[in-house]
């Protein structure tokens, strides 16, 4: 490419600098250009979040890569071009494994990355992140693409610095680093859970987080079994004053209600049968930090009341004690139900609503969010690929089709869950343990994919059931039903029970004679 070809790439880059661009626009445009200096079949541009690399954009690789997050301890390449101070290219004989590989879009087969080049980012004399090039055909890149992409590198982070900076003032949010390290402080050192998504209502839900994140208003979060529900409570903490100070959880369903209060309040010693010993409850551990509620909808309604009593006060009682103790915790509440209409069935006390859902929250299901779908199998497909130990996991395109036509009764926690299995029933089907790994279609079991032939490729009443008495052919049923409702609602027993039809205690019964319990 001539010196004027080059300057004609470069002047829109530029002028881009002055832009208020979206910032998937901006970094879609700069691959671009990129590619018109070094043509290649993919490009990535990644930032660096602590030990993670995460896709911000990226060209000719899988609608899957934006979702996934490389850690840069498990991929050499990576962590080579990070620790060189400028670009670097990988020899095609490399025994290095690449990333990318099998990634390559419009590409039939397990294809492997054969020349890839690559250059960290540097903000202000800060690594920023990286980005990388890849070709399928050796030798495609020489000496004059390394420096060619050299001076490339000072644009590129310009124009990531004028990105942000137009980001930080047109949003008015903390710096997003700073604003990870402390989530990870709240978190016990444990990396913070993200909320991965790029469709539109996705993005209406991270502005409502970011705007009541700031206030100290009490929020009502619902939506449907396995949207993230939890996650947006931690996100919102996160994006709040308190943030420094501790986050606590408690799942109101999980506990039996003669333990409620306790949890909750605290309690004295000798105040019930077991308490040996005084002991703080949710409230005054979460003091000065928020208190998460979650599955609100399953509070007793005596509990109901105290609580009423603390979100009004501030002043709460251990369990055994007339001793006033005062907190300061900002309350987010969390639940499947609908509370307006448990409010007017008289099983939910109309003031506790009010006070709990000053700012209700809705969190999107899965089916309303469109191609967020692809870049969550990714993220999950990531987390297999580590844990397998496998060098590429990836999804064929009949595969990834099927996840968008799927109607996810389950949501995202289904998704997590199918894509572990898949990943395992994809890979018990090789005669040899592969590099790069292919999820097909089939191995997903979702409606309309062929069945596998595995235990539920057939209906109880065919197959499956062959050999087997009546009733041996119904219990094997009732345990794949009640199985099957215990995970969309992680094993609480109350919830299944409802979504069968059944009485809890009736369902506990059967759950027992099934061997279930």
């Amino acid at each position: 490419m001539t010196a004027n070809q080059q300057l004609a790439t470069f002047i829109p880059l530029v002028a881009d600098l002055a832009r208020d661009l979206p910032e998937q626009e901006r970094y879609q445009r700069l691959l671009q250009a990129l590619r018109q200096l070094l043509p290649c079949e993919a490009a990535a541009l990644l930032r660096l979040e602590d030990d993670y690399l995460v896709p911000l954009s990226v060209i000719g690789l899988s609608a899957d890569t934006l979702g996934r997050r490389f850690k840069v301890s498990e991929h050499p390449r990576l962590q080579a071009l990070l620790a060189s101070p400028g670009p670097l290219r990988f020899p095609a004989d490399s025994p290095l494994p690449d990333p990318y590989d099998g990634l390559v879009e419009n590409h039939q087969g397990r294809l492997e990355v054969h020349d890839c080049i690559g250059c960290p980012l540097y903000l202000q004399d800060r690594l920023w992140g990286l980005l990388t090039l890849d070709a399928l055909e050796a030798g495609r890149f020489g000496r004059i693409d390394l420096d060619t992409l050299g001076a490339f590198a000072g644009l590129a982070a310009a124009t990531v610095m004028a990105g942000e900076r137009i980001q930080l003032l047109t949003r008015r949010v903390e710096d997003e680093r700073q604003r990870a390290a402390l989530y990870r402080e709240a978190a016990s050192q444990q990396r913070p859970r993200e909320l991965i998504g790029q469709s539109a209502v996705h993005r209406a839900l991270l502005e409502e987080i970011a705007l009541v994140g700031a206030s100290e208003l009490s929020v009502l979060i619902s939506g449907e079994t396995g949207v993230g529900k939890e996650l947006v409570a931690e996100a919102i903490h996160a994006a709040s004053p308190r943030a420094r100070q501790p986050l606590i959880s408690l799942n109101c369903a999980a506990l039996p209600e003669s333990l409620v209060e306790s949890e909750l309040f605290g309690h004295v010693r000798g105040a019930f049968s077991g308490a040996l010993s005084e002991r703080r409850g949710k409230f005054e551990l979460a003091d000065g930090g928020t208190l998460f509620l979650d599955e609100v909808g399953e509070l007793p309604q005596a509990v109901q009341a105290k609580l009423l009593r603390v979100l009004q006060s501030g002043q709460l009682q251990r369990l055994g004690s007339d001793r006033e103790h005062r907190v300061d915790v900002r309350v987010l509440a969390a639940t499947n139900r609908d509370l307006a209409a448990e409010v007017r069935a008289g099983r939910f006390r109309a003031d506790l609503y009010h006070r709990l859902s000053v700012y209700p929250l809705r969190v999107p299901p899965l089916r309303e969010r469109g191609r967020d779908v692809l870049l969550l199998a990714g993220y999950f497909l990531e987390q297999n690929r580590a844990r397998m130990g496998l060098r590429s996991l990836r999804l064929s395109p009949a595969a990834q089709k099927a996840l968008l036509a799927y109607d996810w009764p389950g949501n995202v926690r289904e998704l997590e869950h199918l894509i572990g299995r898949a990943a395992l029933k994809a890979l018990a089907r090789q005669a040899e343990r592969p590099r790069i790994l292919s999820i097909d279609a089939e191995v997903l079991d979702l409606p309309g994919t062929p069945p596998t032939g595995g235990e539920r490729s057939l209906p109880p009443a065919t197959g499956e059931a062959r050999g087997l008495s009546l009733r041996e052919a119904v219990e094997r049923y009732q345990r794949q039903l009640i199985s099957e409702a215990l995970e969309r609602h992680q094993g609480k027993w109350s919830a299944a029970a409802r979504e069968l039809g059944l009485d809890r205690a009736n369902l506990s019964r059967l759950a027992r004679r099934l061997g279930l319990k």
